[in-house]
This record gives structure tokens, sequence and C-alpha cells, in this order.
């Protein structure tokens, strides 16, 4: 098993991949079990994550051709934590996966959601337009609680294109 020294020391188990100087593979089909986490080391604070994959691609189920976007990952974690390079090989493992643009967002969230169980979590894509059309699905899951529920409700019915991509600073 492999494992990634962090610089205070704790090592954190990785299963499926080993990070540093040995080669990384990557899957060549939609790839869920690659994704891994790890614990939040403040799970009473509410803290926004965000991560940006700008080089996302995906295959048109009809026509076979490659769909590209930009991914937005919002979350507000609970007990655990998605690990970054688990998550670009996840990601990266759409590359040859035919699905329409709005299934590929809610397999993204839906995976996520499973695999964390966070507070709250969003993911939203910016398709690079096709035959003139861009396509911009967004998704979102939340935890029972209250506060959260209302943060989804609130976010789905403001959701505008550009305006989760950006700093949250700026949103609001």
């Amino acid at each position: 098993m492999a494992t990634r020294k962090k610089s205070h020391s704790r090592n954190v188990e990785l299963k499926n991949h080993a990070l540093g100087n040995a080669a990384t593979e990557y899957p060549q089909t939609y790839s869920p079990k690659v994704l891994e986490s790890f614990d939040n080391k403040h799970p009473k604070n509410d803290a926004w994550t965000t991560f940006v994959c700008t080089e996302f691609t995906s295959l048109c189920p009809k026509t076979g051709q490659p769909d590209f976007a930009r991914i937005y990952i919002n979350y507000i974690a609970d007990k655990k934590m998605v690990e970054s390079k688990s998550l670009k090989l996840y990601l990266f493992s759409f590359r040859n996966h035919g699905d329409f643009h709005e299934d590929c967002v809610q397999k993204i969230c839906n995976d996520l959601g499973k695999l964390m169980n966070p507070r709250y979590i969003e993911v939203i894509g910016e398709f690079t337009p096709r035959g003139g059309i861009a396509i911009y699905p967004f998704a979102s899951h939340a935890s029972t609680s209250e506060k959260y529920q209302t943060l989804k409700e609130i976010r789905f019915m403001e959701y505008a294109p550009g305006k989760y991509t950006m700093p949250l600073s700026r949103v609001y």
C-alpha cells in the first residue's frame, strides 16, 4: 500500500494509486472506484472546498465525438474529504466515457456524495459549445440538516451560469 507523507509527518494511506516516483495508472473507462477520501481534521467547522478541472473531457453518446468542459466542484465537508489525485484520476476516467453533459455532472455529484457524505456539494459543468449551443449543467446534494437543505434550495433557485464558478467572495 502506498503512503503519502504530509509535511506535518502524518501518513495518509492511499489504496488505489501511488504518488511520487511510482508510475500512475490512468483508468481507461469511467471508474468511481479510484476515488479516495481522508478524514477532515476540522469537522466542526464549515469551510468551502473548491476544485476546478479545466480540461475535462467525455464522449458524446450519439456521435462519439469528444466534449470538453471546465468542471467546478464546491463542497462543505463533514467527516471526509476527497483526495485530490484520486479526484484527478476519476475525472480523467470520463475521457472515453460516453454520456450526456447533464449525466456526467450528475454522476460526479452522486459519486462524490457517496464517497464523502458532505454537508453540501454542487458540481457545475461549463461545456464548450458544439453546434452553437453551450450547456452548463448544475447538480447538488445536501445533508438532511435544515441549514444545508436551505443552502441547496437557495443556490439551486439562484443558479445562473458563471455565478458559482467564480470565487464566492464576488458572488454575494
